[in-house]
């Protein structure tokens, strides 16, 4: 066997946890980096809590809890429930298991430590073989603005279950960040580059958001391929097809998707994967720039994830022969 496929990954929590798990199944033949989404963190009950990064380290590690989407299998919720005894705040769960996780990342990283050499330990301890990426190890926070006025992300997303119509979003920090070495090296050599079937606007938005990151991925000599996070015109999950029409400006659909990415990052993806119900759109996402590819894009399980994973390493061999 030769080398491995240097693949990259971009994410958010859900969709994002399942394509870069769809990568890690293809085992020694895929060299994976995931850079995800921090801009959803969030400090609760004074520990540092980091909901797209566990959800993508739980996935890649198997102690993701499949049926919510979040968490760890196998929990318990003392905790949660003698902090509501308290009076305390418990919309946003927390449960036994994965409080070790924040409160080992809430010590080290106020003890002076990088956020991306803390996940390396965590992820590692976990049997994780993926390089796990913070986008930046500055602190960058989303916050979404409704009719009320704003929202902290988490109390837009998980509070208030994204039932607000989304005006504008806002990521508080960005100017001051930078990518990390490790995000620039796994961007500069990669062979491939994979924007995960991630909500474009409040999962991926925030990591191009970080000065110089976007620069890095339209200067990559690897292609860029995107998965649609939208199937027949509704999101896997999430609000994605709502924000396609409150924010984007474009309908909730594969092509509206395209259009997006082309409009708000021009040139940046050269290949859109949709699923099959949506290969009508084909001409239409053709017409961007991007070439649409069409195949299934729902991989809630183990076998679906690795067939779209090997689907698009095949892609990758083929436009490194031409």
């Amino acid at each position: 066997m030769g080398d491995p496929i240097r693949v990259t990954v971009l994410a958010g929590g859900f969709g994002g946890a399942r394509m870069a798990h769809g990568f890690e199944l293809l085992g020694e033949r895929v060299a994976l980096s995931v850079i995800v989404n921090t801009a959803d963190d969030l400090e609760l009950h004074g520990l540092l809590v980091s909901p797209d990064l566990d959800t993508v380290m739980y996935t890649l590690s198997g102690e993701a809890n499949d049926a919510t989407g979040w968490g760890v299998r196998d929990e318990t919720w003392s905790a949660a429930e003698m902090l509501e005894r308290y009076g305390a705040p418990t919309w946003f769960k927390l449960g036994d298991r994965d409080l070790a996780t924040h409160i080992l990342r809430t010590a080290a990283v106020r003890g002076g430590g990088r956020l991306t050499d803390v996940e390396a330990r965590l992820a590692s301890a976990l049997g994780v073989r993926a390089k796990l990426l913070p986008m930046s190890d500055s602190a960058i926070r989303t916050s979404v603005r409704i009719a009320d006025g704003w929202l902290d992300f988490q109390d837009y997303f998980v509070r208030r279950h994204h039932a607000d119509e989304a005006l504008e979003l806002r990521f508080s920090g960005a100017g001051d960040a930078r990518p990390t070495p490790e995000v620039a090296r796994a961007i500069g050599t990669a062979d491939l580059i994979v924007i995960a079937p991630s909500n474009p606007f409040v999962s991926v938005g925030p990591i191009l958001a970080v000065p110089g990151l976007l620069t890095l991925l339209l200067n990559a000599a690897a292609p860029v391929v995107a998965v649609s996070p939208i199937v027949g015109g509704a999101a896997v999950r999430g609000p994605a097809a709502e924000m396609m029409l409150s924010l984007g400006k474009q309908p909730g659909t594969a092509a509206g998707v395209a259009a997006y990415y082309h409009a708000a990052y021009r040139g940046l993806i050269d290949i859109l994967a949709i699923d099959s119900v949506d290969a009508a759109e084909s001409d239409a996402i053709a017409r961007t720039g991007m070439r649409p590819i069409v195949t299934n894009t729902l991989i809630a399980a183990p076998d679906a994830r690795r067939a779209l994973a090997e689907e698009l390493l095949a892609l990758a061999r083929q436009l490194a022969h031409r």
